[in-house]
């Protein structure tokens, strides 16, 4: 993978870490208003998350590397994303496997692992580059402080 710098977040915390793989899946959009993109057609996806916190856990990590790239790489590469009824849907657009569900659906898979850990890390941003000239960035908008 080339080196790439990515959109940082701004963020408190004391410690980031940044994982960038790549994984290949085909897709489709399946609505009339996507083109050429309602054909079945793949793609060698880029993708980069940034997981951020203050406490490090009894290894050491924030989170092991290797964690990321498997939630992500092992569930996504060499398959059509439309057949993951899990967390796609052919008939609701706000599941279609867009690049920006896509990244989002990363983003949540990552947070969902982190909710479970002793030192609570936060997955601040996905970064998914779909082609060399197109990219997504999701970012999770931040919980307003409740004033309890």
């Amino acid at each position: 993978m080339l080196q790439q710098i990515y959109p940082s977040v701004h963020h408190d915390y004391q410690y980031e870490l940044n994982k960038d793989f790549q994984f290949a899946a085909a897709h489709y959009v399946p609505s009339e208003i996507a083109g050429k993109c309602q054909q079945v057609h793949g793609h060698t996806y880029y993708a980069n998350v940034t997981v951020a916190g203050d406490e490090l856990d009894e290894a050491g990590f924030l989170i092991n590397f290797a964690i990321i790239k498997r939630l992500i790489h092992d569930r996504f590469d060499h398959t059509l994303l439309n057949d993951d009824k899990e967390n796609f849907d052919d008939t609701v657009s706000e599941r279609f496997p867009t690049t920006e569900v896509v990244a989002r659906t990363i983003y949540e898979i990552v947070q969902q692992y982190l909710d479970g850990l002793v030192n609570r890390p936060h997955c601040l941003q996905v970064f998914l580059r779909e082609t060399p000239t197109s990219y997504c960035i999701y970012r999770p908008k931040q919980k307003a402080a409740s004033n309890v």
